[in-house]
């Protein structure tokens, strides 16, 4: 394990890192799929995980083909997501406390999301949570690139003011983790619906069950800053 510097921001994923989101993308995705006459499995939904629409959906073409309805699908899934997350969505175990952290030694935080930015809010929403905590918001219509490239979270960190080095990212994916990771911050990754493939694991700066795990292993390396 190389050595880390001491940390000065926290850059945060949203689907499936901060709320439970990622059951209600495969399910809209299958349904809407079922509705059109064709299948994705759940080990086929994998390969979309942790990345922008335009790229998952250009993924989903790539799989099945120029005949699959690719804008009939583009139009309907998101119907069939709102109406599940509308009921509401669950917060993940140990983000307030994550978040209570970053407040309480003054880090600055970051959000890097694959989503669009018109529905970044209203994701949060669904979970009882907004924008406030966050100093800066990057979504991914807002780059070129999107997950696994790191252009997202070079992004985040530009607009934070902090180098990349100094940033800590979570993600729960491993096209975020491999994301943050060339992007040159110290990266966990808390799994969601899939275990980290080998690339991702040897990517992490660690690799935790859940969030409530990030406390102890985060203030060392912030405290390197203060002490």
């Amino acid at each position: 394990m190389t050595a880390t510097p001491s940390l000065t921001a926290l850059v945060l994923d949203m689907d499936g890192l901060m709320l439970d989101t990622e059951p209600i993308y495969r399910a809209s995705w299958q349904r809407t799929a079922a509705e059109l006459g064709w299948e994705i499995t759940d080990e086929g939904y994998e390969a979309f995980l942790g990345r922008r629409t335009e790229d998952a959906e250009a993924e989903l073409v790539r799989i099945f083909g120029p005949r699959f309805p690719i804008d009939r699908f583009h139009d309907r899934w998101p119907v069939l997501w709102h109406e599940i997350a509308a009921s509401g969505l669950r917060v993940k175990r140990g983000l307030r406390t994550l978040l209570d952290l970053a407040a309480e030694h003054r880090l600055p935080l970051g959000l890097a999301t694959s989503t669009e930015r018109s529905l970044a809010a209203r994701t949060l929403g669904y979970g009882g949570l907004t924008t406030d905590p966050f100093r800066v918001i990057v979504t991914g219509d807002e780059i070129a690139h999107g997950k696994p490239a790191p252009d997202i979270y070079l992004e985040a960190a530009r607009r934070l003011g902090v180098a990349p080095e100094r940033c800590a990212a979570f993600e729960d994916s491993d096209a975020g983790t491999l994301s943050a990771s060339r992007a040159g911050m110290t990266t966990f990754q808390v799994p969601d619906m899939k275990p980290p493939s080998p690339e991702a694991r040897a990517a992490a700066y660690r690799v935790l069950t859940s969030l409530e795990e990030a406390p102890p292993l985060l203030v060392p390396l912030i405290e390197r800053r203060t002490s």
